[in-house]
């Protein structure tokens, strides 16, 4: 299967006006929004309660590797849609390939549940 490279003009295109679109948010709201300040605005937390010590408070390295995994597994799930969509088009072939990336996937799982990434404590 042989692709060109002109198959590829409207996902560039598609992608310019996406980051056209950021930048032009981005550059309009900078230059026309409203600028009001005052003491209470600058102020860290305008929820009305006087914040008191550091905000830099130290998060646990588990709420962010729990976000991380989180977010790995939903993306190695999204995989899955193609091969399920096409999949008596793939064939064997297909079926052994995606056997292999689950059982990658499992292992992965297993080595996570192992070193205790999960546990809450």
């Amino acid at each position: 299967m042989q692709t060109e490279q002109i198959n590829f003009l409207p996902i560039l295109i598609q992608l310019a006006i996406v980051v056209a679109f950021v930048a032009g948010i981005i550059f309009i709201s900078g230059k026309l929004g409203p600028k009001r300040n005052s003491i209470n605005k600058n102020r860290n937390f305008e929820c009305g309660i006087e914040s008191i010590g550091n905000a830099r408070i130290p998060f646990s390295v588990k709420y962010f590797l729990v976000a991380i995994l989180f977010v790995l597994f939903d993306i190695e799930v999204i995989f899955l849609y193609p091969w399920a969509i096409n999949f008596k088009e793939l064939g064997i072939e297909g079926m052994i390939k995606m056997v292999i990336f689950m059982l990658l996937l499992l292992v992965g799982f297993f080595y996570i549940i192992k070193k205790k990434a999960l546990e809450w404590e």
